[in-house]
């Protein structure tokens, strides 16, 4: 008798820390599940319509849009977006019929998870943030699991729901460390002075890119510098490549190889999306955490002070980074064994397995069925 083929519904998006998190989901169930079929549900016009098929997998798109927290005409439109995105969601879940649905945070998995239980479907959510969003929350009391990266999430979601897991990352990432001088040269960079890996983003950030900038004259007399500028500061940055014609400055505007620029890297300067942590601290990567102040409720900042309160990152707030990013790479740079403690501290946030955990857990629920 074959075994049956199960069918898995999978929500989420908006950013990347929701989209690549489901990615990482699907795959780790198909590792443990070789028949199992997927459909992802996505907001119309997001980056998840491009992202999934890129990554092999279906997906359908829901009317939905966010709710602005400041006075805007366009939450005028939000009650009828969301009851049209009900009623698709609903028709998606009667075509599709799935075993088990899963949503990861981000406007769609709003009204999927929601018309998923009121069918009795056994439902799970992926939290990534140490402060959760408000989809996520306001599904907590509708699913049956809720996966967590953080400890301590007793605050805002009912305790007997939640397991601690951590963020699903990339599989490269998982791997065994590479060479160090094999992965600077990767980026072009031949000599053996420390590495600041700089990341704003994949869009890049406009504020990180400018102060570094400024600081870049001073930070090459010591140490070589990885730079993903993202679209909006490539062009900048290649200029200032072309007038230094410096070896120990590699400009990227996307990397793809994230696993090579962790490995190059003794320190990172970073934003603070859950995703991000995750990764590096699973690459045990010393860590200045710089949070983008207009993420939602500012979950960034949160994500960070949770790491700055173990000593296993820094924290530096945007608006200061004029007075302080220069003078606090300096003394990180003068200071091994500081390095060295915040490594060994972030370390301990790694849960390189999370995906397979989570994949597990939404087995187990279909196995109660």
């Amino acid at each position: 008798m074959n075994p049956k083929t199960h069918k898995y519904l999978i929500s989420g998006g908006g950013t990347g820390g929701h989209i690549f998190p489901a990615i990482a989901i699907a795959e780790a169930i198909k590792a443990r599940d070789e028949r199992a079929q997927f459909l992802f549900v996505g907001a119309i016009g997001k980056m998840e319509m491009k992202k999934v098929p890129d990554a092999g997998y279906p997906i359908i798109g829901l009317p939905i849009s966010g709710f602005k927290r400041t006075l805007s005409t366009k939450n005028l439109l939000f009650p009828f977006k969301l009851m049209c995105s009900l009623r698709k969601a609903a028709r998606i879940i009667r075509t599709y019929n799935p075993d088990v649905v899963i949503g990861t945070g981000g406007y769609a998995s709003g009204p999927t998870l929601y018309m998923a239980s009121r069918k009795k479907i056994p439902c799970l959510i992926q939290e990534q943030n140490a402060f959760p969003g408000i989809t996520n929350k306001t599904l907590a009391k509708h699913v049956d699991k809720i996966c967590v990266a953080y400890s301590g999430m007793e605050t805002y979601f009912p305790k007997e729901k939640i397991i601690l897991t951590g963020n699903p990352i990339r599989k490269e990432l998982q791997s065994s460390r590479k060479n160090t001088l094999e992965a600077r040269r990767f980026f072009g960079i031949e000599n053996e002075n420390k590495t600041i890996l700089v990341v704003g983003g994949s869009q890049g950030s406009r504020a990180i890119n400018q102060q570094l900038i400024n600081i870049l004259p001073a930070l090459l007399q010591k140490v070589n510098v990885i730079w993903q500028t993202g679209e909006t500061g490539i062009g900048q940055a290649n200029e200032i490549v072309h007038q230094a014609h410096d070896m120990k400055l590699s400009i990227q505007k996307f990397i793809k190889r994230m696993d090579l620029a962790y490995t190059a890297a003794d320190i990172v300067i970073s934003r603070a999306g859950a995703i991000a942590i995750s990764e590096l601290a699973v690459a045990g990567k010393c860590t200045l955490l710089i949070p983008m102040p207009q993420s939602a409720e500012d979950h960034q900042t949160k994500n960070a002070n949770r790491l700055a309160g173990s000593n296993a990152a820094i924290c530096l707030p945007q608006n200061e980074l004029a007075e302080k990013m220069l003078p606090i790479l300096m003394e990180l740079l003068n200071n091994e064994k500081k390095i060295q403690r915040m490594e060994e501290n972030i370390k301990k946030f790694g849960l390189p397995e999370a995906a397979g955990a989570i994949a597990e857990e939404i087995l187990k629920l279909i196995e109660k069925q």
